[in-house]
This record gives C-alpha cells, sequence and structure tokens, in this order.
C-alpha cells in the first residue's frame, strides 16, 4: 500500500455547500478537485439520500458553486463563470427533470449570496459595484457587450480599509439585487444604493427582504451593523429591525416575523464569543438561545430554522469537533448537540434530515445525512474511496495533558505508517531498541493553528498535510493550546492584553514535553510549523527555545505595528492587544517575534504570498532580513498570485509546492532522513522541477 504524497493533492477531492431539497429525496453539493496545476474544476453534483450514487448535474465548464433549491423543488439555481471569458461569476437556474440551464445574469460584478423567494419567483442576491458602474446600470446587466474594468493607474484611496483577501476594493461596494424569473428575460433590480455595503438578503416573505447594512460611523473602524427591511410592492426600504454587532450579520427569519441573527459583543470583540439572538418583531422581544452554551458560533456555516420554525440549527467548534447543535428559538431551553465526530463545515436542514459536510480521520470529506434529533446518521458518498484504498491513512491519538499553570489541554499525535506500537513495546522491553534499532526512533514534527482564534479537529483543511508529514516518517503532534475556541469563552481570553506568545507558548511546549518523553520520539530531532497566528508563534517559540532543528514559518505576523498598519484585521491588534501603535509601540514591539530575531538558531523558512493582503508579505520581509543578518540558514519563498488562504484554496501545482518544501526543509535536517539540506538542494525533489524535465525530454522527442 502507498504512503501519502504531497502530489496527491491533485487526486483528492472536496466537497462542499450540502444543500437537501424540499422534498427530502436528494442532496445537491459541490465537488471541487484540481483541474490543472492552476484550475480547479468545481461541479455540482446531486446524491440521493436513499443510498444510490452521486449524479453530475452540472456540467463540467467553468466554477460552480452555490447550489440552491427552489421553494417546489422543480429548479436548482447556482453560481458559475461558465460561458464566460472573465472570472465574474453569474447566476444561473435549471430544471431538476432534466433540461438546459438557463442564464440569468450578466452583471458586471459578479453574483454571491444567492437566496430564492418563497413562492419562487423571485432570486435575491449580492454584488460588488463602483458608483459608475451603478451609473451607467452595468450593474443591472451588459446586454452581452464585452466590459472589463480597468485597474486605477494611480490607485487613490481614501477608505480606511482599502483592501481584502486578494483584491482591492478600488470604490466597489456591496449591494443587494434582486432577479425577477416570471417572463423569458429575468429582470434585475438593485434594491440598495450608496456609499456602503449591503449583504445577506434573506426573505421574511415574497414581498419583503431583510439585509444587513454597514453605515454607521466609519464601518471599516467598527463593526456594527443595521438590519433592514425592504418592501418590494413600495419599491423602498422601509425601517432598520434591529441592530447587531459582529462580523457578518448572518440571519435566519420564520414566516410568523422572528428573525435570527448573529451577535458578537463589540467590546474587545475578538476574544468574545458569537451567540445567536431572535426578534420578535411582534412583541419587540429578544432572546439568546446559545447563552447557555459555552461555545462560538461558527459564522462561516449558516445557522437555520428546523421545518417547524421552533428550533435553530447551528454548528460552534467543540473539544477538537465541529458539532451541529439545536435549540429551541425563544430559548426555552438549553441547546442539544446533534450531529459530531469530526469536523463539520456545511449543514442544511430539510423536514425530516439535516444534509451536511464532514472530515473525520480516515477521510478529507463526505456528504452524510441525519435525522434532525441526530439519533441515527448515514454517509450518502465516498468520493476519494478509490484514492483511499490504494493509501495508507493512519488514526491520530488523542491525548490530554496539563501546562504548567494546571490547565488541561488537548492535542492529538499521529505516527508513521511504518510504526508498530505493539511491535515497539516488545522489542523495548527485550533489547532497549525499538523495531527499527534506534533509540530516537522518530523525528517529531509540531504543527500550531492560526487564528489566534479558531480550532483544529483530526481532519479538515489540515488532513493532508498531518498524514503527509507522518507518511514522510515524522510523528506529527498538534494541539488547541489557549486562546483557540471550542473550549469556552474564558479559554479564548486566555490571550487578552497582548499575551498572545507565552499562553499559546507553555501550553505547545508542554504538549512536546508530553509527546518528546515517549520513547520512540527523538527529543533531539524536532520540528516546528505553523501558518497566520501559527507563523508567529513559530518564530515566537524558535526565537526562545534552541530545542527544534529547524522550522517554516508560513504567512505569518511578526511584527505587530507593521502589521496593524497593513492590515484588513487592525481590530485584532486593539482588541486583543487593548493598544494601538502611536499608544505603546513598544509594548507591540516587545510583543513581536522580531524583537528576538537575533536569539534564533533554528534554520527557519519562510512561507508567504505576494497578494497576502490579511498578513502582508513586508512582515515576511522584515523576518528574513533579520534571520539573514544574524546569520540564520533561511530561505523566503513567495508565491505569486496567492493570497493568505494559499494552503487551503491556491493553485494546486502552489499547494503541492508548499508541502514538499515544508517537509524538504525538515529531512535536511533531520538524522532520520538521508538528504541534503533544502539550501543546497535547488528544485531538485520538487514536483515542478520534475514537470520541467518532463517539459524538456517531451520537447526534445519532438525535433
Amino acid at each position: 500500500m502507498e504512503t501519502v504524497r504531497a502530489s496527491d493533492y491533485h487526486d483528492i477531492a472536496q466537497v462542499e455547500e450540502p444543500r437537501i431539497s424540499p422534498d427530502g429525496d436528494e442532496v445537491a453539493f459541490v465537488r471541487k478537485v484540481p483541474k490543472s496545476d492552476d484550475e480547479y474544476e468545481e461541479v455540482i453534483y446531486v446524491v440521493p439520500v436513499g443510498g444510490d450514487k452521486p449524479r453530475q448535474f452540472t456540467v463540467a465548464e467553468g466554477v460552480d458553486s452555490q447550489p440552491r433549491w427552489s421553494p417546489s423543488g422543480d429548479r436548482l439555481a447556482f453560481v458559475s463563470t461558465r460561458g464566460a471569458d472573465d472570472d465574474r461569476p453569474q447566476l444561473w437556474v435549471m430544471p431538476t427533470d432534466g433540461g438546459e440551464a438557463r442564464q440569468v445574469t450578466d452583471v458586471v460584478g459578479g453574483v454571491s449570496q444567492i437566496a430564492w423567494s418563497p413562492d419562487g419567483t423571485k432570486i435575491a442576491f449580492a454584488q460588488q459595484v463602483t458608483d459608475e458602474d451603478r451609473q451607467q446600470e452595468r450593474d443591472l446587466g451588459l446586454d452581452g457587450d464585452e466590459y472589463e474594468p480597468e485597474d486605477p493607474d494611480p490607485r487613490v484611496i481614501d477608505r480606511m480599509v482599502y483592501r481584502a483577501d486578494q483584491q482591492y476594493f478600488d470604490g466597489r461596494r456591496s449591494h443587494v439585487y434582486v432577479a425577477d424569473l416570471e417572463g423569458d428575460d429575468a429582470e434585475i433590480e438593485r434594491l440598495t444604493d450608496g456609499d456602503y455595503d449591503h449583504a445577506e438578503p434573506e426573505w421574511a416573505d415574497d414581498s419583503t427582504l431583510y439585509y444587513s447594512a454597514r453605515r454607521t460611523g466609519d464601518p471599516d473602524d467598527n463593526i456594527v451593523i443595521d438590519i433592514a427591511e425592504y418592501d418590494l410592492d413600495a419599491d423602498e426600504e422601509t425601517e432598520v429591525v434591529t441592530q447587531t454587532t459582529g462580523w457578518a450579520a448572518s440571519m435566519a427569519a420564520t414566516s410568523d416575523g422572528r428573525l435570527a441573527y448573529a451577535y458578537t459583543p463589540e467590546e474587545n470583540a475578538t476574544l468574545r464569543q458569537t451567540e445567536i439572538e431572535v426578534l420578535d418583531r411582534e412583541t419587540g422581544e429578544v432572546v439568546t438561545p446559545t447563552e447557555s452554551l459555552d461555545r462560538t458560533l461558527s459564522v462561516d456555516i449558516s445557522f437555520q430554522w428546523g421545518p417547524d420554525e421552533d428550533l435553530l440549527y447551528f454548528v460552534t467548534p467543540d473539544e477538537g469537533e465541529y458539532a451541529v447543535w439545536r435549540a429551541p428559538g425563544d430559548a426555552s431551553d438549553d441547546p442539544e448537540r446533534v450531529v459530531g465526530d469530526g469536523q463539520v463545515d456545511g449543514m442544511s436542514v430539510g423536514d425530516d434530515a439535516i444534509a451536511f459536510t464532514r472530515s473525520e480521520w480516515d477521510h478529507p470529506g463526505d456528504v452524510f445525512v441525519s435525522t434532525l434529533g441526530g439519533a441515527e446518521s448515514r454517509r450518502l458518498t465516498r468520493l476519494n474511496s478509490d484514492y483511499l484504498d490504494d493509501r495508507a491513512v493512519c488514526q491520530p491519538e488523542e491525548i490530554r495533558f496539563e501546562n504548567d499553570s494546571g490547565d488541561e489541554i488537548q492535542g492529538w499525535v499521529l505516527t508513521p505508517p511504518d510504526f508498530d506500537g505493539a511491535a515497539w513495546n516488545a522489542a523495548e522491553q527485550s533489547s532497549g531498541d525499538g523495531p527499527r534499532g534506534t533509540d530516537g526512533e522518530y523525528p517529531l514534527a509540531v504543527e500550531i493553528h492560526g487564528g489566534p482564534h479558531s480550532m483544529w479537529t483530526t481532519s479538515g483543511t489540515m488532513w493532508h498535510e498531518f498524514q503527509l508529514l507522518a507518511a514522510q516518517g515524522y510523528v506529527v503532534f498538534w494541539s488547541n493550546p489557549r486562546g483557540s475556541t471550542g473550549y469556552g469563552e474564558e479559554f479564548m481570553a486566555e490571550l487578552r492584553e497582548g499575551q498572545w506568545g507565552p499562553p499559546a507558548y507553555e501550553d505547545i511546549m508542554a504538549g512536546v514535553d508530553e509527546v518528546a518523553s515517549r520513547d520512540y520520539v527523538d527529543e533531539d530531532s524536532m520540528f516546528v510549523t505553523g501558518g497566520s497566528y501559527g507563523g508567529y508563534m513559530t518564530t515566537w517559540v524558535v526565537g526562545h527555545t534552541d530545542r527544534f532543528e529547524g522550522a517554516v514559518s508560513q504567512r505569518g505576523v511578526y511584527d505587530l505595528n507593521s502589521f496593524y498598519g497593513s492590515t484588513d484585521a487592525f481590530k485584532l491588534i486593539e482588541w486583543d492587544f487593548d493598544t494601538t501603535p502611536w499608544e505603546d509601540s513598544e509594548f507591540l514591539w516587545d510583543q513581536s517575534p522580531t524583537a528576538y530575531a537575533d536569539q534564533v538558531e533554528t534554520p527557519t523558512l519562510l512561507i508567504h504570498a505576494d497578494e497576502d493582503y490579511r498578513v502582508p508579505v513586508n512582515n515576511a520581509e522584515m523576518l528574513y532580513l533579520m534571520l539573514k543578518k544574524n546569520d540564520v540558514e533561511t530561505r523566503l519563498v513567495r508565491y505569486p498570485r496567492e493570497g493568505h488562504e494559499l494552503s487551503r484554496s491556491g493553485e494546486p501545482a502552489h499547494v503541492v509546492d508548499r508541502l514538499e518544501r515544508i517537509v524538504r526543509w525538515f529531512d535536511g535536517y533531520s538524522d532520520h532522513h538521508d538528504a541534503p539540506k533544502a539550501l543546497e538542494r535547488g528544485d531538485e525533489g520538487l514536483s515542478a522541477d520534475e514537470d520541467d524535465e518532463a517539459d524538456e525530454e517531451d520537447g526534445d522527442g519532438d525535433e
């Protein structure tokens, strides 16, 4: 049986966005798989709940996403780039009983956040457009005209936050639209206007729409969100229904006038958990169904009302799992855990069942269905069965250990495929050596998560990387130190007042000590890596100990003062550190990994993306120069066309290259791997180098 390789990424299918049909018979989902070195194929599939194999619903042309059943189930709306010369997604609708898909929009800003009206005659959506686009009505339709906006030259910036993800806003604002599907040609109407962002359309009834609006003070400098009501018959916004605070105004409405929405307390919001509040518009009463649950809402996964509109279903991180919960919308009882056992990253509630996507230690993700109460669950797809049948995949061991302060920390240990615990113990008792005859049997690779307020599981987006390192002969250790979500608000808030480094360092190193004490781990051959906040902590670790033989720090925050001035997430500094650079730059410097660059002795590889606007590349440039000046063995690898999500959704060739470079860097400093240092190897051993050699051979053969 083969072991997991970095290049296997090209063969692994991902599953996203499950949606159960109104009759509960089928689940639509998106299957995503690398198509080439720089593209993905994203196609919508439908799988019967009864157990048959999934069938492809849309053609493999462009990128499809956001499948949404019409209320009657006779049509499926989706967003796609098919037939376009650019990457702007448009709205399409396709009959579910066969027939051709109909393109509904041809708009300049691209379509997102689609939502059917209850009667199935309209679809609301959002798109990002400029004031000029609105004036020229390019946001309503291009009528087949080719239009490609030019990048500003020069780029004049007036907003406080002027870029995010991998793009500059360049005057674009998010607005809400409605497409009327009655008639041969859909009629597009814009509902919102002005220099503010409007988003998250949610239908209250056939002629009433809710949406969010960021228009209090400077919206870039606060998290205040209006939830407004728009009357389509009167063609006007009628009122601001309520105001909330948070990162996004996720909401879900009932037919009798209740509105559920996400709420995060504004004060020190990064250290606070997100709740669900429910407003009864008839009485004005507001209740919090999640109040008794000491877990934060996963805002990336939409919460939904159940079939009788009595119960709310939602997802939270929960001690190494992402679980589905339900709670009475009137807050009359405590939330109940419905589905767990892995990482749930998508959910859809039907009349009789919940459809969800989940990854577990033995697979990177599939579609499942469960009864509403979670009593029975069934797996509907096995998208990677052929791949997994031929790969040695190892099961992580959960461990619980105490830090020096007496707190319990959860972590996991993954051993290589050839590790045999029983054989090791028997050989150790008889001869003092392990089965491979080495005192320190395996090197240790320590992984640190980002966030800092996030949580790792045994699966999710790290499944491939963890299994790869184990396959390469490393014992892999990862944990959820203080600051992580999933263990209550107090645990998450342990990083308050700028304590990003010390508490997590204490917890991580306590776990390292626990794992390194095992006889089959070579404590003289340990390595560490992490991304984003994990990059911060990787560099913090090697600046405070020389116990690691090599480190790979990725897309990290290394200098807090410069990070504050170049990121869209500057509130993270204001709330987690309770200061700003002009108030206490010396304190922020002391809490920055760069302040300890002269104490680093560990060979350190730096990985960053050129279009990372969450943690701009200047952070890596600064650290790289400091390490070079202090004679640390280092290298900076920069990926063009990539942003902060490189490791999760970057170009396939870049994702593979990044994994290979991590392994090569570790191998070069490991006594257990017969490999030269990466600094001495050039591109040898990288897939990109092998592809170049193959191209040269093909070229020679053609001449």
